[in-house]
């Protein structure tokens, strides 16, 4: 299940972007590697009005790196296409699964073997509402 939350308006506060990468491990003095200012619109590629939030509800999508109360990006401007993240309808269901096409076939699967795959029918009415191309994690004290 997800949880559409609405389109993104571009900003254009620009956040420092350092030079290294920083390990999980002992802190690194920041200050002299900073390399530039980057806006988070730029770093996401976002650019309303295609880009959409969903909160994911759910671990189906748990294998692709999406948790239970991730935020997607969705961007309605990408074709969909076989391997993709898609948020999509199912006869009025909305998913988040990944889409494969053989052929004439389409099967939305998760990303969990605890969740079978979801063919489409004949009768079925699918929607695709975008691909997802970021997601969002907090990190929360213990």
């Amino acid at each position: 299940m997800i949880t559409i939350l609405g389109p993104l308006a571009q900003g254009s506060t620009a956040h420092p972007l350092y030079s290294f990468k920083v390990p999980a491990g002992f802190p690194s003095p920041a200050a002299d590697h900073m390399e530039q200012r980057i806006s988070l619109d730029e770093l996401l590629e976002i650019r309303a009005p295609h880009i959409y939030l969903v909160r994911i509800q759910g671990d189906s999508m748990q294998g692709a790196g999406i948790f239970c109360g991730d935020l997607v990006i969705v961007d309605r401007s990408i074709e969909a296409e076989h391997g993709h993240v898609v948020i999509a309808a199912v006869n009025s269901e909305p998913v988040c699964k990944r889409l494969h096409k053989r052929g004439r076939e389409v099967i939305l699967k998760s990303a969990n073997r605890d969740y079978p795959p979801r063919y489409i029918m004949e009768g079925d009415e699918l929607l695709i509402w975008g691909v997802v191309t970021f997601s969002v994690r907090a990190h929360e004290k213990e």
